[in-house]
């Protein structure tokens, strides 16, 4: 794997075989490495192959600003997501991400906001409600961070949304 575009030094872009960019992830992927060079693909934790450049572009973007213990966090809600849901939208991985990381944000500022579709997330879409609150839990557990029942009905909707098979923008 060659460097396309280092982000941070956890986030770098490289183009695959095909000559298709990718997003990997991982401790100190591109500590003192430079575009053009080898990558140590030892050191890669997490690949990211999006059907769309255009998916490629604005997750290396997302992922250069938001902590790799968030994103790794979130990849994990979106593997048991998927089990349970079966195939989701790629775009679910930058949309949850910067769901979550804002998220997490606003609690730790005490910042909250109410979901007023709570009640009917919960009716309508009982299975990614629960997803929903096992994604609270999981980030409780990995990142120290207690987010209020309202967030496990936004991320339901992400997870309905990512469901659809029409294209979605936002």
């Amino acid at each position: 794997m060659k460097i396309a575009k280092i982000l941070n030094n956890n986030v770098v872009v490289v183009q695959d075989e095909r000559g298709r960019e990718q997003v990997v992830m991982g401790r100190g992927l591109a500590f003192q490495k430079r575009v053009g060079e080898e990558l140590d693909t030892a050191l890669v934790e997490k690949v990211f192959a999006l059907q769309s450049d255009e998916l490629v572009r604005r997750l290396g973007e997302l992922l250069s600003q938001i902590p790799l213990e968030v994103m790794t966090t979130c990849d994990r809600i979106i593997g048991l997501a998927a089990q349970r849901l079966g195939k989701l939208q790629d775009s679910l991985y930058i949309t949850l991400t910067d769901h979550c990381y804002f998220a997490i944000e606003r609690q730790k500022k005490g910042l909250a906001i109410k979901n007023v579709l709570l009640w009917d997330i919960k009716r309508l879409y009982p299975k990614e409600f629960e997803l929903g609150q096992e994604a609270r839990a999981i980030i409780a557990k990995r990142l120290n961070v207690e987010l209020a029942e309202d967030e496990a009905g936004f991320i339901a909707l992400h997870l309905v949304t990512a469901q659809l098979n029409s294209e979605m923008p936002e």
